[in-house]
């Protein structure tokens, strides 16, 4: 009955798809980019959001107001400010506030941005957005001391039309970031990354027509043919021309949208198009117009499908030769702001240097920069929403929440070849309320977007050394996949882990979605049984773990846990740890770990069995 009740109440409560403009492929539409230089001042009473009494904060704490302070007080004599958006530390965004000051390492709570930017005033029949990568986690958005919006969860993108409010000359922009969260957020307060609060992805003002292409989405389906879906935004999206070019491959196809600005058509896939796989992974430059609106993509076609336990891409069976990864750039000092060549750094060591063909972005959705270089080089991408741990089952805002967070990722990465898999969650504990949720989260994704499949990371129940995958939720999924941490986790030798056995319920293909074993860069323990942390250790996990899954007759996939060493507040073991995570085959720096070469010689192997 609660399982019954927190549906229709999520259904009741969820905003509707696509009740804002999504702007999909914003990044690739002529924009003004608004990265660089900011101010920024700390707040963590927040005082710039409600006065001390809950109201409206008064003048001399209301960060967003449209005035210069100092200016303001050299006017008036009698003028009050607590704050000087002006005269504050200037840092370059994106980039969390953990690069900000020493200070602002473990800071959790509100911060604000704000700079000035010139512009003209929008020309008739055109509207501006202005859109954020993302901002972790909840972010106020002011433009010329007006509220233009809100939006929450931190790895998203999101755009508010600010066309009213631009003017010509200078313009100030303010936005207050909130990293804290609730036991109701998506993720909760408790996970095992680092939060990396703040603006995190590109900021960009984007004109367009007044009515425009908002959503455009193209794939190869199962069928042989090539669909089409377009949503138009706008007054005039009723009954208007809209085509669809892919220059290399000839044809145009061309229609007009219904009364709700929506068309959807298909074709047949030329003889001369060439499917996009890891060892080709070739993209085609796509235009979608209508009226005085063009958007271009870059976009790959392929299929991918399960038959029984295999999954097969472009119609033949693929082993996932992968490993998971955090959002999070090598160095030292990381500040979650990935670029071009950080992504290129990243995936190189997972293409290149492991002989890998999957990764797995995890626990959240990855900047769109990922997800395109993931197509550019030819990496199977696994993207996942952070319904992770303790979640709030019953809660039909936290449901809502997740779908949110859910539809914003699935719609802006529709159109890259490399993603394959949708994921719901990571690790969550089997429950009625559980299990409901999640349905209703793969419902969506199926509603969303039926030529990908659908997994989640579960956990599997141990009886000796027989590992039975009991979840319920694999009924619902197209992949199974379990995190199995035998022999870091537990107290079993290393020797005997290739001695468990696993048992699946179903006829479906089953991935490693994570094992792995710390392992400080460096710190080496070449003992008959070397310990924990060290190199000998991880990398003889590696062997015995490999052993184990090469006898799993259902599997069809790994992504170890994980590429990188990455921060984690949780792990504080003054000499291993230091506030990293250490399950890396590399380290935050790149140096690789023994491990390193165990992985990539199974996946050379593995790629020459399949050629």
């Amino acid at each position: 009955m609660i399982a019954r009740l927190l549906l229709v109440l999520a259904l009741f409560l969820a905003p509707p798809t696509f009740a804002q403009p999504v702007l999909t492929a914003a990044d690739m539409r002529p924009s003004q980019n608004l990265d660089g230089a900011w101010h920024w001042s700390v707040d963590p009473f927040r005082d710039g959001k409600a006065g001390f009494h809950g109201g409206v904060p008064g003048e001399s704490s209301r960060r967003w107001g449209d005035v210069v302070q100092t200016d303001a007080m050299e006017k008036n004599p009698r003028a009050l400010y607590e704050f000087d958006m002006q005269r504050s530390p200037v840092v370059h965004l994106p980039g969390s506030w953990i690069g900000h000051a020493a200070e602002m390492r473990y800071y959790q709570g509100l911060v604000w941005y704000q700079r000035t930017f010139d512009a003209r005033k929008p020309a008739p029949g055109t509207r501006v957005f202005l859109r954020f990568g993302a901002a972790d986690y909840t972010a106020d958005v002011f433009l010329n001391g007006k509220s233009v919006g809100s939006h929450k969860g931190g790895f998203t993108p999101f755009a508010f039309d600010v066309t009213e409010l631009l003017r010509d000359g200078s313009n100030q922009i303010t936005v207050g970031v909130d990293s804290a969260r609730t036991d109701d957020d998506v993720p909760p307060p408790v996970t095992d990354w680092e939060t990396y609060g703040g603006i995190t992805r590109s900021i960009t003002l984007i004109t367009v027509p007044e009515t425009f292409i908002d959503d455009a989405w193209i794939r190869l389906g199962r069928d042989g043919n090539i669909h089409v879906d377009i949503r138009l935004f706008g007054s005039q999206a009723a009954n208007r021309d809209v085509s669809v070019r892919i220059p290399a491959l000839g044809p145009v196809l061309s229609g007009r949208t219904d009364a709700e600005g929506r068309w959807s058509a298909s074709i047949t896939a030329s003889n001369r198009l060439k499917r996009w796989s890891p060892e080709t992974p070739t993209l085609y430059d796509v235009r979608f117009e209508s009226g005085a609106d063009v958007l271009q993509d870059r976009v790959g076609f392929r299929t991918i499908e399960t038959r029984g336990t295999q999954i097969l891409l472009n119609g033949k069976p693929v082993f996932l030769r992968g490993i998971s990864m955090h959002e999070e750039e090598l160095g030292k000092d990381p500040v979650r702001a990935i670029t071009p060549a950080a992504a290129r750094a990243l995936l190189t060591e997972i293409k290149q240097g492991l002989n890998g063909n999957f990764v797995r972005l995890a626990h959240y959705p990855h900047s769109e920069v990922m997800t395109r270089m993931a197509d550019e080089l030819g990496l199977l991408v696994w993207s996942e929403v952070p319904v992770y741990w303790r979640v709030n089952w019953q809660n039909p805002a936290t449901l809502a929440d997740a779908q949110a967070q859910l539809r914003e990722n699935i719609v802006r990465d529709r159109n890259r070849a490399s993603i394959v898999l949708w994921s719901v969650a990571n690790e969550t504990p089997v429950g009625d309320a559980r299990n409901a949720f999640l349905r209703t989260l793969i419902n969506e994704v199926r509603t969303l977007d039926d030529s990908r499949l659908v997994t989640a990371a579960l956990l599997s129940k141990r009886e000796g050394k027989v590992m039975s995958i009991d979840d319920p939720l694999v009924a619902d999924l197209d992949v199974m996949a379990i995190n199995t941490y035998n022999g870091w986790y537990s107290q079993d030798p290393l020797a005997d882990l290739q001695g468990f056995e696993w048992r699946s319920p179903t006829n479906k293909p089953l991935i490693f979605s994570e094992f792995g074993a710390d392992a400080q860069a460096g710190y080496h323990d070449a003992g008959a049984e070397p310990h924990k942390f060290s190199e000998e250790f991880q990398a003889e996990y590696f062997r015995q773990t490999l052993a184990m899954a090469a006898k799993v007759p259902f599997l069809a996939g790994l992504s170890p846990w994980l590429l990188k060493d990455f921060r984690s507040p949780r792990r504080q073991h003054p000499v291993f740890q230091q506030g990293w995570n250490r399950k890396g085959l590399i380290s935050e720096t790149g140096a690789r770990k023994q491990a390193f070469s165990v992985l990539a010689e199974e996946y050379r192997r593995r790629a020459g069995s399949t050629r």
